[in-house]
């Protein structure tokens, strides 16, 4: 039997969304340091302009503390009906090369290109085409990794950004991954990279040359995954699926956190996520879960259904989000993740529920 094609996989990431959008709405924002939310003493910001980033602005930073670190930083209030109506063109295009398109936000997506609809010979060229067309009809630009996996591709997404592609090939991939320090890796947090810089790992090859054993011993769970990217391997397909029993977006802090602010706000951009994913699909359920996992890994949960009715309201999600969230403030230890779900849709006899 013919062995099956090697996968060809694309990870599309806007570049600094919420803020390029203000930048490109309003002239008198582009080149200057531009941070989305609000100023307040307990705000926090949602998104950062590369230019802020240059003074350490980024998502979840107390407000206050980020005028510190940047002065002549302008502050943005959220447009999320703005965000979503780019997101919706954006996600257009990409469905004029593949119907396999696995949203990870309203910013990144994976899109298998294997067989892609436009017939193009390979994903490098494809990825461009995509990028291009995101430019000229939206104004933005967007960065794209391309390989033979998830993993892969969502690293190399990273490499060239902003505005750029970068590629990692079959005959690159474990190589490339040893040369790369573990704290970048998908699923390794600032918690999980200390402990491995503990046991003398800082890189892919550090990583790769421990053994299963030792990494069941030390990371449980974690070790299959921790084992298999080491060596460049990740087999989950993009998965688009079409009938959904829920809707769900969740994020990893690039530190711990403690501030009830903060991880409201991190509680809130998840919900808005999620809402964008239900009002495009008009699909709307009865129960709300927030997921939060510590920094020590233990994950719990809190859910609220309503007894009659859907949550079809931005605002109701929002508030039933925050309520949950707030159940288990101020926190005992620090919070890595934070994710929102909804669930218990309604159902639609005979009919696929839409992407």
């Amino acid at each position: 039997m013919a062995a099956p094609p090697v996968r060809k996989i694309i990870h599309v990431d806007m570049d600094a969304f919420y803020a390029s959008v203000e930048q490109r709405d309003d002239p008198a924002l582009r080149g200057r340091p531009v941070a989305v939310g609000y100023a307040a003493a307990r705000g926090v910001v949602a998104a950062a302009s590369y230019e802020a980033r240059k003074f350490g602005v980024r998502s979840a930073l107390p407000s206050v503390t980020a005028l510190r670190r940047c002065p002549e930083l302008v502050f943005v209030k959220p447009r999320f009906e703005v965000y979503r109506a780019v997101s919706k063109q954006i996600h257009a295009i990409f469905a004029d090369y593949t119907p396999i398109i696995q949203p990870l936000s309203l910013d990144e997506a994976y899109l298998d290109v294997t067989a892609n609809l436009r017939g193009i010979e390979t994903a490098w060229a494809t990825a461009k085409e995509i990028r291009a067309r995101i430019l000229e009809e939206t104004g933005l630009t967007a960065s794209a990794g391309i390989s033979y996996n998830k993993f892969l591709a969502k690293l190399a997404s990273d490499q060239r950004k902003p505005n750029g592609q970068f590629a990692v090939t079959p005959e690159m991939g474990a190589a490339w991954v040893e040369t790369l320090p573990v704290k970048r890796f998908h699923g390794v947090g600032p918690v999980t990279a200390r402990k491995m810089q503990g046991l003398g790992i800082e890189t892919g090859a550090d990583l790769r040359g421990k053994s299963i054993e030792f990494l069941r011993a030390h990371f449980g769970s974690s070790a299959d995954w921790y084992y298999a990217i080491a060596r460049g391997e990740d087999d989950r397909p993009v998965d688009a699926e079409r009938i959904r029993k829920s809707s769900g977006s969740e994020t990893t802090f690039d530190r711990d956190l403690v501030e009830p602010a903060e991880i409201e706000a991190g509680v809130l951009e998840m919900a808005e996520d999620v809402w964008a994913w239900c009002e495009k699909a008009q699909e709307f359920g009865r129960t709300v879960t927030v997921k939060v996992k510590y920094a020590d890994f233990q994950i719990i949960t809190r859910s609220r259904s309503l007894s009659a009715g859907l949550v079809d309201r931005r605002e109701a999600l929002r508030e039933m989000s925050l309520s949950l969230i707030r159940s288990v403030l101020p926190t005992p230890k620090g919070i890595r993740l934070v994710g929102v779900t909804v669930s218990n849709f309604e159902e639609r006899l005979g009919e696929e529920l839409p992407f």
